[in-house]
């Protein structure tokens, strides 16, 4: 199955290095490229990509705008997003994460990573470096909790589950550390992520330190 993408990068050169790493990778096609994010808007209806690799700080409409509203679009519920940032503690990137995006990625990035990232997100999964995200989320999570109002419907083991999500766990870690197998902590892991509402992982995380399950962590 070929995974389909769209660019949406206002800086000409950086658009066209990631097109040819991607284009270069068996399996992954670079449907179109957008230089705004009216222009990733009206490109991801038009071509439904599997991922939008979104920078956040375009001219016009930025990627946060266009992440919001792609998201938000019924229509393209099965369109996943990652945030492209040349700065790792970004306030943009945090909203992006809450409104729904999948992940981020430093602009900086290997070939590898950037081709990995692509596949782990068409996949379903959430790009998420724990040591990273964790000090974003850290760094703009520090106001007063607001529990989401799914947080009281979870089981105990739904919430030992997201809480070690937030901690940055892969799924066989849970399974290890919970006593159970990966199977049945991705189902805890999906379950708690229909209750809550959460496209994928990276929402799930958000939740987690907006609601109180997961404590901030130390910045570095």
């Amino acid at each position: 199955m070929t995974v389909r993408v769209l660019l949406a990068e206002d800086e000409t050169l950086v658009r066209a290095g990631f097109r040819v790493l991607l284009e270069r990778t068996p399996g992954i096609e670079v449907v179109a490229e957008a230089a705004d994010g009216d222009e990733a808007i009206a490109l991801t209806r038009r071509h439904r990509p599997d991922v939008v690799l979104m920078d956040i700080r375009m001219p016009g409409t930025d990627g946060l705008t266009a992440t919001r509203r792609i998201l938000g679009d019924d229509r393209l519920r099965g369109v996943r997003v990652v945030v492209l940032t040349t700065f790792d503690l970004d306030e943009y990137v945090y909203a992006a994460l809450r409104a729904g995006a999948s992940g981020f990625l430093l602009k900086d990035l290997s070939p590898e990573e950037l081709r990995h990232a692509v596949r782990v997100v068409a996949a379903g999964d959430a790009l998420l470096a724990p040591a990273v995200t964790r000090r974003l989320i850290g760094a703009f999570a520090v106001s007063a909790a607001e529990p989401h109002p799914g947080i009281g419907t979870l089981t105990a083991r739904e919430r030992e589950v997201v809480t070690l999500v937030a901690d940055g766990r892969s799924t066989p870690e849970i399974a290890d550390r919970l006593g159970m197998s990966p199977a049945t902590a991705k189902t805890h892991t999906n379950r708690a992520m229909a209750k809550l509402g959460a496209r994928d992982r990276a929402q799930l995380v958000v939740f987690a330190y907006r609601s109180g399950l997961a404590g901030v962590p130390r910045l570095r």
